[in-house]
């Protein structure tokens, strides 16, 4: 059975003060549990130290965002995944569908991020979905496949260890819109058939494809209730520890615990 994770992407929120007294929160009230799935907190790079001070790995782990593509040199303004590592780090975020919009960032860019996350010993949570015009034109399958194909052949070192998926329908974050637990479950049965292709049936089946829209405590347990659907990447719920522990709780229920 393939491990739940929680992970709270926490955007562009909570600076030193506020991030050490949300993660405190959560770890408070997981404290001394043994848990069956992970529960992963993303703060912006500024708040890493302040989170990692307060939730050591047990049992919440800390991640970035994202990260360079450059190991190190002239880059003004980037934080590479060495850095991260060092700053307790164990997860980076790439791919987030408002880099892609936002920054304009490619395939080749996600390609070598995801390489120095792993040249750094982490693990890269790769995310990919569909806009709304997309699906409405009934080329979903057809734009996960594609995001999918355009990374994942090209990675040096891919594993079901070192690289979980995260499908994010992007017309479903921030918009209130969620996509109902068959949605969810079809779209990862999609994605992790195409994997199956690009890395092997083995690792696919063994690989954890998370769901990023608007995963909340009302909707969480039905869809981590699907056979397809390894835990959620949750945005804005991430940001209140009683939401927040309401979902890791619905990740456990799902897992047995």
């Amino acid at each position: 059975m393939r491990r739940m994770m929680v992970a709270g992407n926490w955007k562009l929120n909570q600076g030193p003060a506020a991030g050490r007294e949300l993660a405190a929160g959560v770890q408070a009230r997981l404290e001394g549990r043994t848990l069956r799935g992970e529960v992963l907190c993303c703060p912006p790079f500024v708040t890493i130290p302040a989170v990692s001070a307060v939730a050591q790995g047990e049992p919440v782990l800390v991640g970035a965002q994202d990260c360079s593509d450059q190991a190190s040199g002239a880059y003004t303004g980037q934080v590479s995944a060495a850095m991260l590592a060092e700053a307790g780090c164990t997860h980076v975020i790439v791919a987030h569908s408002e880099r892609r919009q936002y920054q304009k960032e490619t395939d080749d860019l996600f390609v070598a991020k995801i390489d120095r996350v792993h040249e750094a010993g982490m693990t890269a949570i790769f995310c990919f979905g569909e806009l709304l015009e997309e699906r409405q034109a009934g080329r979903e399958e057809e734009v996960v496949e594609a995001q999918l194909s355009g990374v994942l052949p090209r990675l040096a070192s891919a594993t079901a260890e070192n690289l979980i998926l995260a499908y994010e329908p992007v017309w479903a974050i921030g918009t209130g819109e969620t996509a109902t637990p068959e949605i969810a479950q079809h779209m990862h049965l999609v994605s992790r058939a195409e994997a199956g292709r690009i890395l092997g049936e083995d690792t696919a089946a063994r690989l954890r494809i998370l769901y990023g829209g608007s995963c909340k405590p009302g909707n969480a347990a039905e869809l981590f209730g699907q056979t397809d659907v390894d835990g959620g990447l949750i945005g804005g719920a991430s940001l209140k520890v009683d939401d927040f522990v309401a979902i890791v709780e619905a990740a456990e229920t799902a897992m047995g615990g």
